[in-house]
């Protein structure tokens, strides 16, 4: 089942504070995505704490609907 990439930045958006989203679809498929995401949020955590809460942000598309994202996440600098 083919996905929007404006569907992952909104569900992206509306569970981590203060972000910035940039999608590509890789293929131009509705499969393949990435993601390069920026916030706040993720500052003091792990680069997997960071992607977890990506996923957990995503997680009602894990199932079925989001076949491969890959993920780059980074702190705002000061």
């Amino acid at each position: 089942m083919l996905v929007d990439s404006a569907k992952i930045e909104r569900l992206i958006s509306e569970n981590i504070p203060d972000v910035t989203v940039r999608m590509s679809d890789l293929r131009g498929d509705g499969e393949h995505f990435s993601a390069y995401i920026l916030s706040p949020a993720f500052a003091g955590k792990t680069r997997i704490e960071q992607h977890q809460m990506v996923y957990k942000a995503l997680e009602s598309l894990m199932e079925d609907e989001l076949h491969a994202l890959a993920i780059q996440t980074a702190v705002p600098e000061e």
